[in-house]
């Protein structure tokens, strides 16, 4: 399992009963997580001093109760500063599990010393595009939501990354790549985070079961010619790391050759110790 470990801003402090105890900075989250099926003692006392507590409904979706906490606020990873706030469907506008990541491409394009052009997909806030372009890449930033890049670039002008080589975009995915194939641009690096269904801001549908496998081929035609890495996450239940894996080696390795690898990613608990999972991840690229 690959553990984001390096956070300061950022812990889960407990887990029981469908529920995770986070601190978010100066504050304290309950959110649902249905990977805790465990109902052990909640002994934190933060389970009872929390900030903000979002309860799943029986009937799908859910909503927040607040006591004492900001409409919005910031964490850092490093040099990165992101902007925070409670939205619908429990997120906050942040992946802390994904730094993990975020520190591997970074290495990366750093020992690269070479100017690295980065194509992130399904972009959302940007964490990976500010990761990215704080290493020294040159990003095009992409999202269907007009909201999320706007979040992104606050993030950005936050991180000091407001002048940085970085073209936000709102557009589909699947469009946009299909008009840089046809544009003939290329990049040396991919990152795409797709989710497990949505709509294009056409209302183009979005299944990643019947979709990812055919969206891969399409990515890998904007492989630059001395590609640097190619990384796909997914939060969904049937895209395990093992399937990743696969798709990776069918695609990318045939056309390019280079190495996969594919795990689980997680982050500590602290009051148990153990390690929570938080979705998975493929990697190829040359080497480790």
């Amino acid at each position: 399992m690959w553990i984001s470990n390096q956070w300061k801003d950022y812990e889960i402090l407990d887990t029981s009963n469908g529920e995770k105890l986070e601190r978010w900075g100066n504050y304290l989250l309950v959110r649902p997580d249905p990977q805790v099926i465990w109902k052990t003692p909640k002994k934190n006392p933060g389970w009872k001093k929390h900030n903000g507590h979002y309860y799943r409904s029986s009937n799908g979706g859910g909503e927040w109760e607040f006591f004492h906490l900001p409409e919005q606020w910031t964490i850092g990873y490093g040099s990165l500063t992101f902007h925070l706030k409670p939205f619908a469907f429990k997120h906050t506008g942040l992946f802390p599990e994904q730094a993990v990541n975020w520190d591997w491409f970074a290495k990366k394009i750093k020992k690269s010393r070479r100017p690295i052009k980065i194509l992130n997909l399904f972009a959302y806030t940007g964490g990976a595009t500010l990761a990215a372009a704080a290493a020294g890449a040159s990003v095009t930033h992409v999202d269907a939501s007009k909201g999320m890049v706007s979040w992104a670039k606050e993030n950005a002008a936050s991180s000091g990354l407001g002048k940085a080589p970085v073209r936000w975009l709102v557009d589909d995915c699947v469009k946009f790549v299909e008009r840089e194939i046809r544009r003939g641009n290329t990049y040396d690096g991919i990152i795409m985070d797709p989710p497990s269904y949505g709509r294009g801001p056409k209302g183009e549908l979005w299944k990643i079961e019947d979709s990812i496998y055919s969206f891969i081929k399409l990515c890998a035609k904007l492989l630059s010619k001395d590609p640097l890495f190619f990384l796909i996450n997914s939060y969904t239940t049937g895209l395990q790391p093992a399937v990743l894996s696969y798709l990776l080696h069918s695609i990318i390795v045939k056309k390019a050759g280079g190495t996969v690898f594919a795990e689980e990613i997680g982050i500590p608990v602290k009051d148990s110790g153990l390690i929570l999972p938080c979705g998975s991840s493929g990697r190829w690229s040359f080497e480790a």
